[in-house]
């Protein structure tokens, strides 16, 4: 929250500048905040709960009716009182806006991208027995820009994230957390519903 707050008091500084465009949206530069409800689907307790992150993103659009984020995402989750996972999602995706109507207030889009994620499964009892992996996903969704203003936007996505490495989760074995690491590569796949704010600083081209 305290990181939404300060980039909203970074923005406002400039909020009333005028957007000056090039040659139409081709080019834009936006930088933004986002926050993070994964939900994993799995067999296991760790991935089958609900987690909750931040990040950060950038946004460059080559061209008006598509546009790109590159984004950072911390994402915990709490599996009771045994242990926790946490995820790193660093990675893009391609916006895709099928109705062209770039000053109207709500946007739709779809969404297609990548990313790599680091997993870290930890004993809350005991951070020195943790399990790790990266896996890399590939991600699908929908989305829709809010245009507060030129420059500023409310941005909502929901979208379905598969992750392909190797099976990893925990077990509770003689009054012990124990951590497996499966042989082989298998999917796991989880929603992910993302919220950000979003400011446009310039158009490069």
């Amino acid at each position: 929250m305290k990181l939404v707050v300060v980039f909203l008091l970074c923005c406002s500084a400039v909020f009333g500048q005028q957007l000056n465009l090039r040659k139409g949206e081709g080019g834009l530069f936006s930088l933004g905040v986002r926050s993070t409800l994964s939900g994993f689907i799995g067999s296991n307790v760790l991935s089958s709960g609900t987690g909750f992150g931040l990040g950060g993103q950038f946004r460059i659009q080559p061209a008006k009716m598509v546009n790109t984020d590159w984004f950072f995402d911390y994402i915990t989750e709490n599996a009771g009182d045994l242990a926790n996972r946490t995820d790193y999602h660093i990675g893009w995706s391609v916006l895709y806006y099928p109705i062209l109507k770039p000053a109207a207030f709500a946007r739709p889009y779809i969404l297609a991208g990548h990313c790599f994620d680091y997993t870290r499964l930890e004993e809350n009892a005991n951070r020195t027995n943790y399990l790790e992996r990266w896996s890399s996903a590939i991600q699908g969704g929908i989305g829709v820009h809010l245009n507060v203003s030129e420059r500023l936007d409310l941005s909502l996505v929901g979208q379905y994230m598969i992750h392909l490495g190797t099976d990893i989760h925990e077990e509770y074995e003689n009054g012990q957390v124990i951590f497996h690491e499966e042989k082989g590569g298998t999917l796991e796949g989880h929603l992910l519903f993302n919220a950000s704010i979003n400011y446009k600083i310039t158009d490069l081209w």
